[in-house]
């Protein structure tokens, strides 16, 4: 019963926290949840365009809207997470001042709105392309979340790990942005790891957000069957990061001052 009542003192802090990150990005501005989706929609266009000006050809079974959001939103997701949870204690220092809060606290709650936020509007995108474009019949729905919950998670312990880190020295933030570029263009947002040459998938393989896209794309699609996707070594990767955030997050509480 203690451990009961505990848990679910900390679900409620957690839920508060969640409101107040809801207010503060989105009430704060006039389009607010507009925003949400318009983002993610001036991706698709700009990448729409690009790949009609290019003639660059979709895999079958795929039409062109729903390639690019099955790729587009499992980045975005782990994108995102990094970035919201890293910054999570450093913005909200102050919250530490009450006993109940702990940091991480402060990176579920954002990692939560987050992943909420563009799960929701990756749903609504291929509703209004099923509806208007093309009628999909999603293969397998596990699949699919799965894929959009890996990228999540991936992205919220990695996150933490460099939030953590931050707190011994804020060189960290500064690097990990020019580190991370890189998998925009090696994450299969514009191809599908069957596409690649031998050689080049072996070496992609080891990006796990390139997994998460292949999970989210074999489940949406029938006709598209990766051959090259691993839960074992995405769910490794999570786990990694996830034991050296919660260990560092654990030593970094002693070093905060929130005086």
């Amino acid at each position: 019963m203690t451990f009961a009542r505990g848990l679910y003192a900390q679900l409620q802090v957690i839920h508060a926290i969640l409101l107040r990150e809801v207010m503060t990005r989105f009430g704060a501005y006039q389009l607010g949840y507009l925003w949400a989706l318009i983002e993610p929609l001036l991706w698709l266009l700009t990448f729409a365009v690009m790949f009609f000006l290019v003639n660059r050809q979709i895999p079958d079974g795929m039409d062109l809207i729903g390639f690019l959001t099955t790729g587009i939103f499992p980045y975005m997701i782990f994108r995102q997470t990094v970035d919201r949870s890293m910054t999570a204690i450093a913005a909200n220092k102050a919250l530490l001042f009450y006993p109940q809060i702990r940091p991480l606290d402060l990176v579920i709650a954002r990692c939560t709105l987050e992943i909420a936020t563009l799960v929701t509007v990756f749903v609504l995108i291929l509703a209004f392309n099923s509806l208007f474009n093309v009628p999909l019949v999603i293969d397998n729905l596990l699949l699919v979340m799965a894929g959009l919950a890996m990228a999540g998670m991936l992205g919220a312990v990695l996150g933490l790990t460099i939030s953590a880190l931050s707190v011994y020295s804020n060189i960290v933030e500064r690097i990990i942005g020019p580190l991370l570029r890189p998998l925009f263009w090696i994450s299969g947002l514009f191809f599908t790891a069957n596409e690649l040459p031998t050689a080049v998938r072996k070496i992609f393989l080891w990006n796990p957000v390139l997994h998460t896209v292949e999970l989210t794309r074999d489940g949406v699609f029938t006709q598209y069957d990766s051959r090259e996707v691993d839960i074992g070594y995405l769910a490794m990767c999570i786990l990694v990061f996830a034991f050296l955030g919660l260990a560092l997050e654990r030593m970094a509480r002693r070093r905060l001052d929130v005086t």
